[in-house]
């Protein structure tokens, strides 16, 4: 990584005219757009169709491929599309295919009625899987593409900009879809399959804009370190062990769910008893899926070469590039960089609830006006982090995402203050929005571009599973010690983070100075 030099503020809002950088802002409007389908606006349709709730938090399964996208990157480093790889180019091929995918998946669940019974919540799973696996193969691809189509110092920029058209993009397909629905007649007591149907296929007509841009941009041009030649049929062999490695995995992940839930259940609610064995039940499903794809190698069923090339070099040359001691601190640093908001996020929405705010101002300031502040703090996070470097402003990054934490404990002694609610939205999303865009300019600089897609989805990955893992227990963490402990404590465990950033800052500076990066 060669540090970045600062530039002048005109220089920096000069960019903001290069392609490269508005072609950003749309490819993230189209990234935006799945996920809420999948989720918040998926939830309320089953709910308005009479889905029980609990069969509704199942549905959130099918995002299970935005945190395990970095398993089949490699894939998308490696596998040519058939005559569109020629015609378009690496990356172009792989988004037009996710992006067509996209649609095909919005598209089908508008055409499945969830109120038809047990069989046709099957397919809307299915249907729902399929969107949550190609939004994550678009993510892969887009964030390749924008590592390798710019140089370093326009990272930054790019990133703010994505950051704003995601954010755009997620505005739509939540509170658009919801108010799509409720004009075309669909409501809680009321439910009309054809509002949601017409909703959906409404949502399939936005991906449009990913898809015309996929079309009119050029393809990096990067070049790559050389490779394993490899045979048709040795990528028909690969793609074959990856499939039969998943399925090992989410075989073993669900065979072994009901002794687990029991096992929780007899431990009680115990927020670190059910983390630890929700650890373990990923890890034992996660060594059964290693053990078949190394037997699967061992049995000579995959080129051993090209399996190498494709899983286990882009993991090698990020501990050869930086070394093991500051690979390890870079990995750390990654994995808790995002920690002190992803956890408090959590329970945000609750808190508010808890202090009497009603469902349409906690709407109104959180999912309308949170969301314009987050894009603003985007965009000042890039043109900070093009002004006067990354490493800089990811220090200050780290330091106001714990800071602004310390709103919320005095807002648990001041009660529902609408003043203090719009304070802390703006305070909590300007630094969320600020820290986003600047820590992936700092994941995007770290990456090789001889590995860019599956380097960028394993930091990408790593810097939200320990979070979400705590996150998913603050619940249980605010029942035992309340609000106030459990604002300290998010801001707290944000003060290691200021550390690792300054540390790594450090190291990073004396190897650019001494010519080893």
């Amino acid at each position: 990584m060669t540090l970045q030099l600062p530039e002048s503020w005109r220089q920096a809002g000069r960019e903001f005219k290069n392609p490269r950088v508005i072609s950003m802002l749309f490819l993230g409007f189209a990234a935006g757009i799945p996920l809420l389908l999948i989720f918040s606006s998926l939830s309320l349709w089953l709910r308005e169709a009479g889905v029980e709730r609990d069969a509704v938090t199942f549905f959130s399964w099918a995002a299970l491929g935005y945190s395990f996208k970095f398993v089949w990157a490699p894939l998308i480093d490696r596998l040519p599309v058939p005559i569109l790889t020629r015609q378009l180019g690496r990356r172009r091929a792989w988004l037009l295919i996710a992006q067509l995918a996209i649609v095909t998946a919005i598209v089908l669940m508008a055409l499945i009625d969830p109120a038809g019974g047990a069989d046709s919540l099957t397919k809307m799973a299915t249907a729902a899987v399929l969107l949550g696996f190609s939004a994550a193969t678009q993510d892969i691809v887009i964030d390749a593409y924008r590592i390798e189509s710019a140089p370093p110092r326009l990272q930054a920029l790019l990133s703010s900009v994505y950051i704003a058209g995601y954010r755009t993009g997620m505005v739509v397909a939540g509170a658009g879809a919801l108010t799509l629905a409720s004009v075309f007649g669909s409501e809680l007591g009321a439910y009309n399959y054809a509002a949601w149907r017409a909703t959906y296929l409404l949502m399939a007509t936005t991906v449009l804009v990913g898809l015309i841009t996929t079309l009119l941009i050029r393809e990096p041009k990067v070049e790559r370190a050389a490779t394993h030649p490899a045979a048709p049929t040795d990528y028909l062999r690969l793609l074959a062990v990856f499939l039969l490695t998943a399925a090992a995995f989410a075989t073993g992940f669900f065979l072994t769910a009901a002794p687990f839930t029991a096992a929780k259940l007899a431990a009680g609610s115990g927020a670190f008893t059910s983390l630890l064995l929700e650890l373990l039940h990923f890890g034992l499903a996660l060594a059964g899926a290693v053990l078949t794809g190394w037997l699967l190698v061992r049995v000579g069923a995959v080129n051993r070469l090209m399996m190498e090339d494709t899983w286990v070099a882009p993991v090698r040359d990020f501990f050869q590039r930086y070394g093991l001691k500051t690979a390890a601190l870079l990995l750390a640093l990654i994995g808790l960089y995002r920690i002190s908001d992803i956890v408090l996020g959590v329970m945000t929405n609750v808190f508010y609830q808890d202090l009497g705010f009603t469902k349409p101002q906690i709407a109104t300031a959180v999912q309308t006006f949170g969301v314009v502040v987050s894009i603003v703090g985007g965009v000042l996070g890039g043109l900070l982090a093009t002004r006067y470097g990354v490493m800089r402003t990811l220090l200050l990054g780290a330091v106001v995402s714990a800071a602004t934490n310390l709103i919320f404990v005095v807002f648990t002694q001041t009660g529902a203050q609408l003043g203090l609610l719009y304070f802390a939205v703006s305070a909590d999303n300007l630094a969320a929005g600020f820290a986003s865009a600047v820590f992936i300019a700092f994941l995007s600089s770290l990456t090789n571009v001889s590995f860019t897609a599956v380097q960028y989805a394993i930091f990408s990955s790593l810097m939200t599973l320990l979070p979400k893992l705590l996150g998913g227990y603050s619940g249980s963490i605010v029942e035992n010690v309340g609000y106030p402990s459990f604002f300290l404590l998010t801001t707290l465990i944000g003060i290691p983070v200021i550390g690792l950033v300054w540390l790594a800052g450090q190291w990073l500076a004396i190897r650019d100075d001494n010519g080893v990066i």
